[in-house]
């Protein structure tokens, strides 16, 4: 495959994801909000740890992105991909723990639980998903009530039991016994991909697009969160922890099937090639609108860490 413009592209990833840093900067400042008692400071500096270490931010940068396609962009979409990066930390925090994946350091930094302790990282996370839902639901977020309710149920059901959730429990038991192939690609539609899923078709409920657009992008983000896990599976096979900013062969040592390590990195990297062309296909209708999507899809694949 040949990826033109990713200097371009991954400097509006960077512009991107520095939007989206300063709004949880601000939103994860000291200062009371309506209702509120206190934000007590040593949960509060674990959720900016948690939040605030970096990171592609690739999941709004698709909420945003696909929202601007649809020419419906501006501050209820930085808000609502804000929200679901909230979600998606929470689950580093809480993936990161002893109970869970039990990792050392992520982004190249110590884990939560490791800068404070058990505690806090789990109460950080509780918050974390909980602000997500908060931010979304406020007027500040400036959409119709019924659009804000909209995207609050499908964050629910993409993060919760059916979703993000659930996917991690079957991640954790197939641990203990050994899946077959199409229940990692459930595992793995769950855990990864139900947040990317949400992103796009977020982004198009955003754009006022209609419930053909709204499924057509939900395919797109299903095909590249399928593809964001096996380049992922494939670079715990493949990188250096370094590289990473974490530990990697950590699927091989815990007995952890995958793809990737089922098939090995050539098969992975040829359906990734195919994943990112299914994702290609799913555009065509929307012509050059999609190039930042496009470009997008062939990152998610490409990418080294």
């Amino acid at each position: 495959m040949e990826y033109p413009e990713t200097e371009t592209f991954e400097n509006l990833l960077a512009l991107r994801a520095d939007e989206v840093e300063q709004l949880l900067r601000h939103l994860l400042d000291g200062r009371l909000r309506e209702g509120e008692l206190d934000r007590p400071r040593r949960l509060l500096d674990a959720m900016r740890h948690g939040a605030l270490n970096g990171g592609k931010r690739l999941r709004p940068f698709l909420l945003v992105e696909t929202a601007e396609m649809f020419e419906h962009g501006g501050r209820a979409a930085l808000r609502t991909a804000v929200a679901l990066e909230c979600v998606h930390c929470y689950s580093l925090i809480h993936d990161d723990l002893p109970a869970m994946d039990d990792d050392d350091m992520r982004r190249g930094q110590p884990t939560v639980h490791h800068a404070f302790d058990e505690a806090s990282a789990i109460l950080a996370g509780d918050s974390l998903l909980t602000y997500a839902f908060d931010i979304i639901a406020d007027s500040e977020t400036e959409l119709p009530a019924s659009t804000r309710l909209e995207l609050v149920l499908k964050l629910a059901r993409a993060a919760g039991l059916g979703g993000m959730a659930g996917g991690q429990a079957l991640d954790l038991e197939a641990e203990r016994v050994s899946p077959h192939e199409e229940d990692i690609i459930k595992l793995q539609a769950m855990k990864t991909g139900a947040l990317i899923r949400y992103a796009c078709e977020a982004g198009a409920i955003i754009g006022h697009a209609g419930p053909a657009d709204v499924e057509r992008m939900g395919a797109f983000g299903s095909a590249i969160g399928l593809a964001f896990q096996l380049a992922d599976d494939l670079l715990d096979l493949t990188a250096t922890p370094e590289s990473m900013g974490k530990a990697t062969g950590k699927d091989a040592k815990a007995g952890k099937a995958t793809l990737a390590g089922m098939h090995g990195a050539e098969w992975a990297r040829n359906q990734l090639e195919g994943l990112i062309g299914q994702a290609e296909e799913l555009l065509e209708p929307y012509g050059e609108r999609a190039v930042i999507l496009r470009h997008a899809a062939r990152f998610v694949a490409a990418r080294n860490r």
